[in-house]
């Protein structure tokens, strides 16, 4: 499967944020594992964070600290190697001193540091790690995009980042994101981490509301695993300095704001499949003719999660009786299976709830031979529609999991 290729020539340089990523050792030796990313005074920032009841210590924090600063957030603080969760109230004191170290090297209240960790569940953070490394990367502050989407990876084979503009009012305003996750993806509000700068200046209940939007389209819509992780968080900043203001009264800057945000985090969130543990497919299930959305997802996840599903798909096994399977047991009251139509790209596998008449074994199988594979179920019964994307389910997956702490 075609992995995200991302160059630093393809980020753009969001003005009023600056970024670093260095070595402080977290869990491995030589490897970036320490973030940080600066706000211009001014800047405006929204989360969103996992709905896990068991959510990390970081989670916890970098919620009461948005919560406590209103949303005028000066630094983003990023560690791998360690989720610091299942820590207790020890996270929360490690998450915070953390913090304090960042407050003391550049004066400011730690309620203004938004802290992040991924990596390993239920190991006690080396603050003492991070502390040290916060000095060289408060020195290496600059534009390197790239090198702070490669700080965040864990599992990732590769970064995920990019960049879009839009003009409105006769300006350029500039949107560029990374994210990081390839497993332990079922992100019920985001991703494992994303972060998301625009130069436009946006006040914090409207931030909110575009960043929520945005999820709810594009983290919200993809799963490898059906795991939903301990520590996802997803934020975006706007630091005014482009002097272009978006705010709900103007419908039609708005409107375009909007649109880009939406099609760059989808775009994200789409990398993060292209790169999922183990994968050698990128699968789109499109669930359409639902009564209600909900419905629709229910139907999609249904086919996105079922292992069987997922090792036919790896396998490139035209074996349509385990979607339709998936597709029963999804828990649609009042499904009327009679109704039902399938097709594998453009293929009609199923109609009327049956084998369609003229399907034929080697069209299916050319269907699933391809890396990019359409899965579409029309359950005929209203006009909802949702989209899903996932991917297939390998022995690679399997390993990378059963090794994960070594």
């Amino acid at each position: 499967m075609n992995k995200p290729q991302v160059q630093a020539k393809d980020l753009i340089d969001v003005a009023g944020v600056r970024v670093a990523a260095v070595a402080s050792h977290v869990r491995y030796a030589n490897r970036l594992d320490l973030v940080l990313m600066e706000l211009a005074p001014g800047s405006t920032s929204a989360g969103v964070f996992t709905q896990n009841a068991f959510c990390a210590a970081p989670v916890h924090v970098a919620r009461d600290h948005l919560k406590s600063s209103l949303g005028s957030v000066r630094y983003l603080l990023i560690n791998t190697g360690n989720a610091n969760a299942g820590t207790g109230k020890v996270g929360v004191e490690d998450a915070l001193a953390c913090c304090d170290a960042l407050a003391s090297a550049v004066g400011i209240k730690r309620h203004e540091i938004l802290p992040f960790s991924t990596g390993v569940i239920g190991e006690k953070l080396p603050v003492h790690k991070i502390a040290a490394g916060i000095p060289s990367a408060l020195e290496s502050l600059g534009n390197d995009w790239l090198n702070a989407a490669k700080g965040i990876m864990t599992t990732d084979t590769c970064p995920k980042a990019r960049s879009t503009t839009v003009q409105i009012a006769g300006k350029t305003v500039v949107i560029t994101g990374m994210s990081k996750g390839a497993g332990m993806i079922k992100p019920n509000m985001a991703t494992m981490l994303s972060f998301v700068f625009t130069d436009a200046k946006i006040d914090q209940a409207t931030l909110q509301s575009l960043l929520q939007g945005a999820v709810d389209q594009s983290f919200n819509r993809i799963t490898v695993d059906g795991d939903t992780s301990t520590n996802d968080c997803c934020v975006l900043s706007a630091t005014g300095q482009s002097g272009i203001e978006i705010t709900k009264h103007n419908a039609s800057d708005f409107a375009v704001f909007e649109s880009a945000l939406r099609a760059l985090v989808q775009e994200l969130a789409k990398d993060i499949i292209r790169d999922a543990e183990g994968a050698k497919k990128f699968v789109t299930v499109d669930i359409k003719g639902g009564a209600t959305s909900k419905e629709c997802l229910l139907v999609a996840y249904a086919i996105s999660e079922s292992p069987l599903v997922k090792t036919a798909l790896s396998a490139s096994d035209p074996n349509w009786g385990r979607i339709l399977a998936a597709v029963g047991r999804a828990g649609i009251d009042g499904l009327d299976v009679d109704k039902i139509d399938m097709y594998l790209g453009d293929v009609c596998i199923v109609t009327g709830g049956m084998l369609a008449p003229d399907y034929t074994e080697a069209q299916g199988q050319a269907q699933m031979n391809q890396e990019q594979i359409f899965i579409t179920v029309d359950l005929n019964r209203g006009e909802a529609r949702e989209t899903v994307w996932t991917s297939d389910l390998s022995e690679e997956y399997v390993r990378i999991n059963a090794s994960y702490r070594s």
